[in-house]
């Protein structure tokens, strides 16, 4: 439906967000468009629809080349439809008359068929009864899918979304990112800049990993979050999956490390009360097991990774083996299952019994010297 051939974009500032990028978008696709701040990806978007024509190179929609000179933007953008994290509404107008307006600029419509399209796309986006409210009228996710109904409203072939959610409270997300899971089990093709991850793993059918100024990898969502080959995508779904953390105080402050991990787990979709004890381990570890252990100065240097069917805390810690070992054959909460030749444990933690698969104690050479591992999986 769409290819991009070698496109760059520059600005009078001599930023260049967009270098020699190539990619092909096909019909039906739902692409998310991932990566660090400042790698292009709300640019690719803004050449898409022509807002920002590419400084060089070209595009194609539908086997016609859209950065020819001549080539008719506006009925290019009756078709690929954009929805702005900021909105753009028109706050003079109600959300019916922002629905309607376009449809009679540019479809032609009478304002009585525009009336009851935009009435249409209002009650499918689940604000019907918002039709005659003012922008100033409306929470943020209300405008949000206003626009959506907007850019629905021209019955667009492609629907561009630059980051739609990145500027409303958290409790309206959800409702705007279901108008969006909607529409992408519709069948229009789909591409969205976002920085949730599990929503773009969740919806996607393809992910773009965009650094450098061009479409640095491109897969499967299970390719791009759980097998990424490329060193930056590695590092990226590296640094967004998991948390690390050095403990030398026994006055750390464990509620902001709580924070934290939610924080992480929410990007990972890892909700529910199972993922809230994995947290609570934490505390239980080195609260009740390491601190006890220690004598000051101590370092422990924790590692939390979320994973797509669970998480994984390391700690990393000062101590001798033979207190480690000690340590676990008497405390009540841990019961030994084997010592191999290796001097290598292997335990099973009745802290938050059933959820946790296994818990190791490795021996290994480094400044710390001692791994303690809890791998938990599984939600029951």
């Amino acid at each position: 439906m769409i290819k991009i051939d070698q496109i760059s974009k520059g600005f009078d500032n001599d930023v260049v967000p967009v270098k020699n990028l190539s990619a092909e978008i096909r019909k039906g696709d739902v692409i998310s468009l991932i990566g660090p701040s400042g790698t292009g990806k709300s640019t690719l978007l803004r050449c898409i629809n022509m807002l920002d024509p590419p400084t060089s190179g070209d595009i194609y929609f539908e086997g016609q080349k859209i950065t020819e000179k001549g080539y008719d933007v506006t009925a290019l953008r009756r078709k690929v439809g954009m929805v702005f994290q900021s909105f753009n509404l028109f706050h003079h107008l109600t959300s019916i008359e922002n629905i309607m307006i376009p449809q009679v600029v540019l479809l032609k419509k009478t304002r009585q068929e525009a009336y009851d399209r935009g009435m249409e796309l209002l009650e499918q986006v689940g604000l019907g009864e918002k039709a005659l409210q003012y922008p100033a009228q409306l929470s943020g996710g209300q405008k949000q899918r206003v626009a959506i109904a907007r850019a629905l409203a021209m019955d667009p072939q492609v629907l561009l979304l630059d980051e739609p959610t990145s500027a409303l409270d958290p409790t309206m997300v959800d409702e705007v990112n279901a108008v969006i899971r909607k529409l992408a089990s519709s069948g229009i093709t789909i591409m969205i800049v976002t920085h949730d991850m599990a929503f773009a793993r969740d919806i996607s059918t393809r992910v773009f990993y965009m650094d450098e100024g061009i479409v640095y990898e491109e897969g499967s969502p299970e390719e791009i979050f759980e097998n990424p080959q490329k060193p930056n995508t590695i590092q990226f779904i590296k640094k967004i999956s998991s948390l690390e953390v050095d403990i030398c105080s026994r006055d750390y402050d464990f509620e902001g490390l709580r924070k934290t991990a939610y924080e992480l787990m929410g990007r990972m979709k890892l909700f529910g009360a199972f993922y809230q004890n994995a947290v609570l381990l934490l505390d239980e570890v080195i609260h009740q097991i390491l601190f006890p252990r220690l004598s000051d100065p101590f370092r422990i240097h924790l590692k939390l990774i979320g994973r797509k069917d669970g998480v994984t805390l390391c700690f990393e810690y000062s101590g001798k083996q033979e207190d480690l070992v000690s340590l676990i054959r008497e405390n009540a909460a841990l019961s030994l299952i084997e010592v191999d030749q290796d001097e290598r444990l292997a335990i099973s933690c009745r802290i938050i019994c059933g959820y946790a698969e296994a818990m190791n104690y490795t021996r290994q050479e480094g400044e710390l010297g001692n791994l303690l591992e809890i791998v938990v999986r599984g939600e029951s």
